[in-house]
């Protein structure tokens, strides 16, 4: 896959763990936090959908997102190479929900899944779902300039309906999924069943969907996502990620769907000079 533009994102503190035991059958964790509500075993999407509250696209002077209303302006061309390789996959194979995560802090994840979901938004009828699951560090309701809750942690606590969690970008294919109110147990909340029913059933609502997760080697939680959606995209930094570090990371997924690597900042000609060897073994895959 192609580079994409460059935007630094901010550190994150946390370590990598191991995925938690699952709920026990009363809907307690093992470690004593406290039971989560109950939710539908299925969703009535139509029903949801027209109920969904519409926002203003009123990004962050400083987020460099593409514009909705002048699409054709940098770096909307990267952004659209993208989507044209995701879209040909999507002929070839059921693919609908896209993990967007990178190996470690700062090298353009949450820009990139917010620059592909708005360039993937441009296309007629063709409705987006960006989904904020950094619950640890969430950035892209700093984006959109939306409030981070209610968002994702307050649906699956049960404080929250889902129709109040997913909004409408105003005059577009655009919907967002903020994090939600920060929480002390972000790889417990990712665990639990209830997260895997919309994720099941959001792609009969949204011909993509993309996941804004924390970075592979730093928690588990992109992990988790990863082994219950379509496939994946690795964001790298050129001058920054080392093969290395990309091989632990794509590695770490066990095998799951990884789509292709994004190479973010790298000047013209760059990318070829440091990663030729990568991409002609992912080329080759």
């Amino acid at each position: 896959m192609r580079r994409a533009g460059q935007m630094p994102e901010g550190d994150i503190t946390s370590v990598a763990e191991p995925v938690p035991p699952a709920p026990e059958a009363n809907g307690k964790f093992r470690n004593g936090a406290a039971a989560v509500a109950a939710h539908p075993t299925t969703l009535n999407l139509p029903s949801l959908m027209a109920k969904l509250e519409e926002h203003p696209f009123n990004p962050a002077p400083e987020s460099h997102l593409i514009d909705l209303h002048r699409p054709m302006e940098t770096p909307s061309e990267e952004f659209r190479s993208l989507r044209t390789k995701l879209n040909y996959m999507q002929t070839l194979q059921s693919l609908h929900t896209v993990v967007v995560t990178s190996a470690s802090p700062a090298e353009g994840k949450s820009f990139t899944a917010m620059n592909l979901a708005l360039a993937e938004s441009h296309l007629a009828e063709n409705s987006v779902l960006v989904a904020d699951f950094d619950l640890r560090r969430p950035t892209l309701h700093n984006l959109l300039q939306l409030d981070r809750s209610p968002g994702i942690s307050d649906y699956l606590m049960g404080e929250a309906p889902l129709e109040k969690v997913i909004k409408r970008i105003t005059g577009s294919n655009l919907y967002f999924m903020p994090a939600g109110k920060p929480v002390k147990n972000p790889l417990e909340l990712l665990n639990l069943r209830e997260v895997k029913v919309p994720l099941d059933e959001l792609h009969t609502a949204f011909n993509w969907t993309f996941f804004d997760t924390p970075p592979l080697l730093f928690s588990a939680d992109a992990n988790l996502i990863a082994a219950i959606t379509d496939g994946t995209i690795l964001v790298v930094r050129i001058g920054s990620t080392t093969i290395d570090t990309i091989a632990r990371a794509v590695q770490s997924l066990n095998e799951n769907n990884v789509l292709g690597v994004v190479a973010n900042g790298a000047r013209a000609g760059e990318l070829y000079s440091k990663y030729t060897y990568y991409y002609s073994k992912k080329e080759e895959a």
